[in-house]
């Protein structure tokens, strides 16, 4: 009966076993399938960056660049002339280049200044819902949360003329205007990390004659450095990539951000069919530093965050 009993048990193990694994295949099959969905336009932009401009149709369908080449990423940053691809027979080649530089400098100047802005005005009026009573605290911040629910191209006209009225269309200050404030979702982000910090050492601080100002500057804010970086990462990934407002305030060249002068790029075509090797490799160019940022403080934000024990 012993051995019976033990044959049983083996059995039934051995039949979990082949469930689990089959289930853990079904897991990682589905798991597999998204990486590859998130990743292949990616691959296949860097592909078509890549390719040679003079056969770009000719071999369209095959996975791998045909003839590998850097003349596309050389045109885009203006280190090539185009006209002798152009008389090689690639009519899809624009004949203009982009300021790269310009427009990089550009898009970090404006992503910057709104990540900055919108992070430190955001921890002051979240350190403010957290620890401050005022009348009608709550149902004020609960008013503002439901900012979240509004899209922001309701906002999109008002904001407009607002700004057209006071004459800031076609400058810096009009494409940083309505970004470089708070956000609802970054108060409230900020909000919980506050509430989840003891209070012990800020009414100490006070005690010994520190204002609040001091004490939210002091002591408050620099161990919110997880919680700042994270908001601070995705401020500017979402300045970074952002495209309709200063495609329509920053008129002017020398205003003009990075995302905006794709666009401009890939009209430039006279036959009017996109430069898309072109467009890809400056789009692959426009992407490394957001790239750059999550591999050198994507852990350590992650690391950050997981130390404050939030939850």
């Amino acid at each position: 009966m012993t051995a019976i009993s033990q044959t049983k048990v083996q059995e039934r193990q051995a039949a979990a076993a082949r469930r689990f694994n089959f289930g853990s295949a079904i897991t990682w099959f589905f798991i597999g399938l998204l990486i590859f969905i998130t990743i292949f336009p990616f691959y296949w932009v860097v592909r078509t960056a890549l390719n040679d401009p003079t056969a770009l149709f000719t071999h369209a369908s095959e996975l791998l660049p045909y003839n590998p080449t850097t003349i596309n990423f050389e045109r885009v940053l203006g280190l090539v002339d185009p006209a002798p691809l152009i008389a090689a027979g690639a009519t899809n080649i624009s004949p203009g280049t982009i300021n790269f530089w310009v427009f990089l400098r550009n898009s970090f100047m404006f992503a910057g200044v709104i990540t900055i802005g919108q992070t430190l005005f955001s921890s002051m009026a979240a350190y403010a819902f957290a620890r401050f009573k005022f009348p009608f605290r709550d149902v004020i911040f609960f008013i503002y949360l439901t900012g979240l629910m509004i899209p922001g191209i309701v906002l999109f006209i008002p904001n407009y003329v607002f700004i057209r009225q006071i004459g800031w269309i076609g400058t810096f200050q009009g494409m940083v205007a309505p970004f470089i404030l708070m956000t609802p979702f970054a108060v409230f982000f900020m909000r919980q990390f506050f509430l989840s910090l003891n209070k012990d050492l800020e009414e100490a601080a006070l005690l010994d004659g520190s204002t609040h100002f001091g004490v939210f500057w002091r002591i408050s804010l620099p161990l919110m450095r997880g919680p700042l970086m994270t908001l601070a990462l995705l401020t500017f990934i979402g300045s970074w990539n952002e495209y309709l407002w200063p495609f329509l305030v920053g008129r002017d060249e020398n205003l003009r951000v990075l995302t905006v002068a794709l666009n401009i790029f890939k009209s430039q075509t006279p036959q009017g069919m996109p430069d898309w090797t072109g467009l890809m490799a400056g789009t692959v160019i426009s992407i490394v530093p957001t790239i750059i940022l999550f591999v050198f403080f994507g852990r350590r934000v992650v690391d950050s965050i997981q130390f404050s024990g939030f939850k």
